[in-house]
């Protein structure tokens, strides 16, 4: 028998699953194969079923896809500047007003 794997990344799990997927190998029986080689670090059944399905359905990308609700933030030095600038001035100013 194989020794678990001591650290894994999400995308590699999901690469497991793609391929035991692929080979028609059923969620459960992919969930217990990972369980017994990445042991704490395996991703849940639920996980399991979930790319399983991603995968039946098409999807081929082992990689999250980007949330529509998470904010992109662009911090810059001139940005950084303004804000410590306007704090100064008026050290009783909220984040609304900063615009």
């Amino acid at each position: 028998m194989a020794s678990p794997l001591a650290t894994c990344a999400k995308e590699e799990q999901r690469s497991v699953i793609r391929i035991l997927n692929s080979e028609g190998v059923k969620s459960i029986k992919i969930h217990r194969r990972m369980k017994v080689q990445y042991s704490d670090e395996c991703l849940s059944l639920q996980q399991v079923y979930e790319w399983t399905r991603k995968f039946m359905n098409g999807i081929s990308s082992v990689t999250d896809s980007p949330r529509p609700c998470q904010a992109h933030l662009v911090v810059t030095p001139e940005d950084t500047a303004a804000v410590e600038v306007i704090v100064k001035e008026n050290g009783r100013v909220t984040v609304n007003g900063i615009e």
